[in-house]
């Protein structure tokens, strides 16, 4: 079973990856579908790795909306045919990077 280092770990992978081709902007990412499926895969694993905090830990690090992290993987894993693109857009480029400084600052805490 993965701790909440490794977990934290794997956010901080999965919106690396969603910024290496949310680099390439907008564009591409409604032109490309491959680009819109690996951002949409790693949002779910952000929201997976998420979901697997305990709420004692999610409780300490109230900073970040956790459950609206989970509320976003729950829509792109089960209604998968009704993904507004622009949602998801709207979040790669207004809520990752809050998201991404936050977490790096709990990775850099010692007692995790």
């Amino acid at each position: 079973m993965r701790d909440d280092r490794e977990r934290i770990i794997d956010i901080l992978e999965a919106i690396e990856r969603i910024e290496k081709y949310a680099a390439s902007g907008r564009e591409a990412f409604e032109r490309e579908e491959l680009i819109q499926v690996w951002m949409v895969h790693h949002l779910q694993m952000i929201g997976e790795a998420t979901r697997s905090f305990s709420v004692s830990f999610r409780e300490k690090h109230n900073e970040i909306p956790w459950s609206k992290i989970i509320g976003m993987r729950n829509i792109l894993t089960h209604r998968y045919f009704g993904i507004d693109a622009d949602v998801v857009w709207a979040v790669i480029e207004n809520d990752l990077p809050d998201l991404k400084n936050k977490i790096a600052m709990i990775l850099n805490e010692d007692h995790i």
